[in-house]
């Protein structure tokens, strides 16, 4: 295909957004541009890396204090004396720069959660983050990946970043999903199909009936597991359902920036692949050690026993992952020899659950119910897994060492199956229990 015929077709959504945010009238797939960007986020692992490279430059301040979060989450509250230094450096380094979205203990939830419910990332942005799960908020139908903390510094300073525009999959879910069966199952089946390089540096665009009748938590959670696929981010056409969360999440926190807009692709857009899936035939899903995409359907995998059960993160620790974990719970006990670990992903929902009675559910079947936080998704602390234990998480990593010692397992499902899970005391289907 010829350059000229490239630039006479459209644009998908991704492509759109890009070209939106710098100068030149045209993009293909694989130009290098630079961008201006709407928000940057860092946390207490990344930030303190990118603040120690600002503090190198000869930059007096940062863009813009209002387009900048710092959000300590991964091992807050502070295990730790390292932990407990990374958080104060973001803090003094808000506190010096007057950064409005400096997110502290009591205030802070995990930042893939937390910025969008409080309405600070929109349709039609371009976002980064110093964390590969920055492209949970495609889900909005805004541009967002992951970056490195040196392209943070950069960006605090130059309100820009740099991109290789990527090429497009996009994936249509076409049919009705089986009960149990949520966005999570979707995506473990996805990456289960094309596998964890399956999509990489590109653009997963998901589409379809099946999409579209799918609440806002599990959008979130199948663009947050894009990385997990290899892509560079994960993305989603606004419809009602976006436009109505968006809009409540702007008059309930009133954010400085209010105006977004939307983008979808043009009929004629041009993709790598196109991937279809009947959601119909797809069963509640499990990913076995060591790889995201070594996914199962849940109902053969038979006499595992597990030691922990793990409920939360950005990807599934938001209010309707807590109230359908509840719901499997209620009334129920947590098998004798294995921990409950819950942990809600902000303030806001914490304070949810309790309200609704999920929390006290959780605690009377033989739970702890934990403050916000990353905690042990990532191997930081509230739950870090012995030689030979097995967990079932909600995460969205089961590599080897991710949740503590290399000679431990973690099997990565939905709410549902982790709580159905919890009550057996081995991997076990939600119907078993409900």
């Amino acid at each position: 295909m010829s350059r000229i015929q490239v630039l006479l077709m459209g644009y998908t959504i991704t492509e759109k957004i890009l070209r939106s945010h710098i100068k030149k009238k045209s993009i293909k797939p694989g130009d290098f541009i630079n961008a201006k960007i709407d928000f940057c986020l860092g946390n207490d692992v990344t930030a303190p890396i990118a603040i120690e490279e600002f503090e190198k430059t000869s930059a007096k301040k940062v863009f813009d204090k209002s387009r900048i979060a710092l959000i300590p989450d991964h091992f807050t509250p502070a295990k730790d004396m390292k932990s407990a230094n990374n958080a104060r450096m973001l803090y003094e380094f808000s506190k010096k720069h007057d950064i409005e979205h400096y997110y502290e203990v009591g205030r802070m939830g995990i930042e893939h959660a937390l910025l969008p419910e409080l309405g600070l990332v929109l349709p039609g942005n371009l976002v980064i983050g110093a964390d590969s799960h920055t492209c949970t908020y495609g889900a909005l139908g805004c541009f967002s990946c992951g970056v490195g903390s040196t392209d943070l510094a950069a960006a605090f300073i130059r309100g820009e970043c740099w991109f290789k525009v990527p090429e497009t999959i996009k994936f249509v879910y076409r049919g009705k999903l089986k009960k149990w069966v949520s966005g999570k199952d979707l995506m473990l089946y996805t990456i289960g199909d094309i596998g964890v390089d399956g999509a990489l540096y590109k653009a997963m665009e998901f589409r379809g009936e099946a999409i579209k009748a799918l609440p806002m938590d599990d959008r979130f959670s199948m663009c947050n597991m894009a990385i997990e696929a290899g892509a560079k981010s994960g993305i989603m056409e606004p419809d009602k359902t976006t436009i109505s969360y968006v809009k409540q999440a702007i008059r309930k926190n009133k954010p400085k920036r209010k105006s977004f807009k939307i983008y979808k692709s043009d009929k004629d857009a041009e993709y790598a692949a196109v991937k279809e899936y009947d959601v119909s035939k797809i069963e509640p899903q499990i990913s076995l050690p060591h790889l995201p995409s070594n996914t199962k359907p849940v109902n053969r995998v038979k006499n595992v026993a597990i030691d922990q059960v793990v409920i939360g993160s950005c990807t599934n620790g938001r209010i309707s992952d807590l109230e359908i974990a509840a719901k499997i719970l209620k009334g129920k006990k947590v098998k004798h020899g294995v921990r409950l670990i819950v942990i809600p992903a902000t303030q806001a929902i914490y304070s949810e659950a309790v309200e609704e009675g999920y929390a006290k559910t959780f605690v009377e079947a033989g739970g702890v119910f934990s403050t916000p936080s990353c905690g042990p998704c990532l191997g930081g602390h509230l739950g870090i897994l012995a030689e030979g234990e097995k967990c079932v998480a909600t995460t969205n990593r089961n590599f080897v060492g991710r949740m503590g010692h290399p000679k431990s397992e973690v099997y990565l499902a939905s709410p549902a199956v982790a709580a159905a899970s919890a009550v057996r005391g081995r991997i076990a289907h939600p119907k078993e229990v409900a």
